[in-house]
């Protein structure tokens, strides 16, 4: 018999770890080749780990709500025949990154370690800081009496800034030498000195439910659309312009050639994709909207990438992101929207799949709203809202003077972080796109 380690796999360039949210299989069962194992969640994504062998299920290496770094043993399978990777500790820390530790901060982990047991100290009350910290680095600050301001003080390196092992490693290292970083003093210093400010946030009264009322848990993808719906608003100086439309010649259009383009193609030809072209086509026109902001600094996106927010089957939104969006044609683009769409809605999506975006459209015209003031997608620095195709009439003019019309026309509602774009931007940008869509040739061939 032999044992076999099942590691997180790697799910993404830009994915670094996972949450547990499901074990599928307990000690004892049985596992198929290519069985799922567990199921995990990356940011609003949830995937499974596939057994790569044979075999039972003798342990489980992390519980529910664990997060999991990609590399790290998730669970030991027994099989019948000979594995190459043979487990040799079970250690729910261990990790590819252990291998990179220092000597001395190996040295500090032991001793953290042996020590853990004996601390009869009061435990460091993380509820008062807003950052994520690992079980890991919880275990070290209470071992070492580090406290919360002086851990809030230490300069992450991890994904988001996150503080990992090696970072607090290093600060218990460097106070026992007496070298306590000069940033972390002046912060306990400022902290400690500083008077406390009377009623600097407003109280939020806590609602009382009646007998009659439901009381309903948020999901996890709530909980994760929530916080980061609320961190953009609390991060970005949210502006909107407005225009209006007319996609005339795009519905009659349309309506010509997606029949043929159904049995040629094999693919729907939605208004989605023909509105991803004209925003890709903008942004190379005004790359400032394709942006990020990094404290102080701008970062300039070399690729343009389009989210598209898309429904789940719990009705929940996600982004995925299709990737190049400028380098596709129109057949290209329809295939790549389609595709996102349909594994959004079959909750199919990859990791990876939601990475990297630099701007984002949502269609909020699919349930019947005529325009919006979308919330930008961080850390992008624009958001198209796509407002429902009315018939309208409409003043048309002609070399031979106005008259009134029916007209196919469409608000377009462009929100921008006005940190670093201004309104000229911002108008100019949605202008672009509706210019774009007015100039549809009715004769193009697709």
């Amino acid at each position: 018999m032999a044992k076999f380690e099942l590691k997180l796999p790697k799910m993404g360039e830009s994915v670094a770890e996972a949450t547990i949210t499901t074990w599928l299989k307990e000690v004892g069962d049985t596992i198929e080749l290519d069985e799922a194992v567990v199921e995990i969640a990356t940011d609003k994504v949830d995937s499974e780990v596939p057994s790569e062998v044979e075999g039972v299920l003798v342990e489980k290496l992390f519980e529910i709500d664990d997060v999991v770094q990609v590399g790290q043993v998730i669970a030991v399978i027994e099989t019948e025949g000979d594995v190459d990777i043979v487990v040799e500790s079970t250690a729910k820390e261990t990790s590819l990154e252990e291998e990179k530790v220092p000597e001395e901060a190996k040295v500090i982990e032991t001793q953290v370690a042996e020590t853990a047991e004996a601390v009869t100290g009061s435990v460091v009350d993380f509820d008062g800081s807003t950052k994520f910290y690992s079980p890991l680095v919880k275990n070290i600050a209470a071992t070492e009496g580090i406290s919360l301001v002086e851990l809030e003080s230490i300069e992450g390196t991890g994904k988001d800034g996150r503080v990992t092992k090696n970072d607090i490693l290093d600060f218990v290292g460097s106070r026992k030498n007496g070298k306590t970083p000069i940033a972390a003093k002046s912060v306990v210093e400022e902290k400690v000195n500083k008077p406390v400010a009377v009623a600097s946030t407003p109280k939020v009264e806590p609602v009382v439910a009646s007998g009659a009322d439901e009381i309903i848990e948020m999901t996890r993808m709530g909980k994760l659309v929530a916080n980061h719906m609320v961190n953009s608003v609390q991060t970005s100086a949210h502006v909107q312009s407005f225009i209006e439309a007319d996609v005339t010649n795009i519905w009659n259009w349309r309506k010509k050639v997606k029949s043929g383009f159904m049995a040629r193609e094999g693919e729907n030809l939605t208004f989605t994709p023909i509105f991803m072209e004209a925003v890709a086509k903008a942004l190379k026109d005004f790359p400032m909207m394709n942006i990020s902001v990094s404290g102080d600094t701008i970062i300039k996106k070399k690729n343009i990438n389009l989210g598209m927010a898309a429904a789940l089957p719990d009705g929940n939104l996600i982004v995925p992101v299709i990737k190049n969006a400028d380098q596709l044609n129109l057949v290209g683009m329809t295939k790549a929207v389609n595709d996102l769409a349909n594994r959004a809605r079959t909750n199919s999506l990859k990791p990876d799949d939601i990475q990297d975006g630099t701007y984002t459209v949502t269609n909020v015209g699919t349930f019947g709203s005529i325009m919006g003031t979308p919330i930008i997608n961080q850390p992008q620095v624009g958001i198209l809202a796509l407002g429902a195709i009315r018939k309208v009439p409409a003043v048309i003019e002609t070399p031979d003077g106005d008259f009134i019309g029916i007209r196919y026309r469409m608000f377009l509602s462009h929100s921008y972080d006005h940190r670093v774009v201004n309104g000229a931007l911002g108008g100019q940008f949605v202008q672009r796109v509706k210019d774009y869509l007015e100039a549809w040739d009715v004769n193009q061939e697709i």
